[in-house]
């Protein structure tokens, strides 16, 4: 996945972007953003990720056309921790796992021999100001028959009206589902936290190809209360990631 910057005469400033961002602000009162090295027992990044900001604002608009690509987060209220205790289970429900129990009616899951209790060590209160370019794809752009060219003042503004109403495709969340997030027009009078700290390896994007899904990752850094995203990630033999979950209490 390679990045779009428009060319010569169509720059306005901006990065090279013909418009300025769209900016949405969003908040909620719990998020857990999970760093991938403590997948099992989960523990957030102190701010929201550029992966979690992208599926925000594909919960509110979203076509096939195109797609968001994320400039800049800022973080508007205090970085403040809260620890969850809750029962889980152990095992992914899969489809043929689904359809198994339907074929035997003697077949059943028993739920307390896989139970098993999971931290999870979250922010709460949290604020945020997503900041990102709508990237419309070639094809759409040349558009096909019977159908006009698909614009990006056409897909800003639909997202604008959507975020002024409120209204979303499905109701977006921070990390975990039961973590609600709210969003909103931008407010200006908002101050920036004024923070600064290295997060270490982020996650930058996901690329679908047809070997599967590839992560791709960046160095993260909160200054002054904003978190600038590369328009492209790191190569991908500069991160190593654990091939297999393991427990931050070291039992497996």
């Amino acid at each position: 996945m390679s990045t779009t910057v428009v060319s010569g005469q169509d720059r306005r400033g901006n990065g090279g972007w013909s418009f300025p961002d769209v900016v949405v602000e969003t908040w909620g009162k719990l998020a857990c953003f999970t760093r991938p090295e403590l997948k099992t027992e989960r523990v957030s990044y102190q701010v929201m990720t550029p992966s979690a900001a992208h599926g925000l604002l594909k919960a509110i608009f979203w076509k096939p056309e195109f797609r968001y690509m994320i400039r800049r987060i800022e973080v508007l209220e205090p970085i403040r921790w809260m620890r969850v205790r809750r029962n889980e289970v152990q095992s992914v429900v899969t489809a043929p796992r689904v359809k198994a129990l339907r074929a035997d009616r003697r077949a059943r899951y028993d739920v307390e021999e896989d139970r098993d209790q999971r931290s999870t060590m979250a922010l709460r209160d949290v604020r945020y100001r997503v900041h990102a370019q709508i990237v419309v794809s070639p094809e759409a752009h040349k558009g096909s028959a019977g159908f006009a060219p698909a614009s990006q003042e056409k897909y800003r503004e639909q997202l604008r009206r959507r975020v002024e109403r409120g209204a979303c495709f499905s109701q977006p969340f921070f990390g975990c589902r039961e973590f609600t997030a709210f969003f909103g027009p931008a407010d200006p009078g908002r101050r920036v936290l004024e923070h600064t700290e290295e997060l270490g390896v982020m996650l930058h994007s996901i690329a679908y190809t047809p070997e599967g899904e590839r992560y791709r990752w960046f160095r993260a850094r909160v200054d002054s209360g904003v978190l600038e995203v590369p328009p492209e990630a790191l190569p991908d033999d500069a991160v190593a990631m654990p091939e297999a979950p393991w427990r931050a209490d070291g039992r497996g």
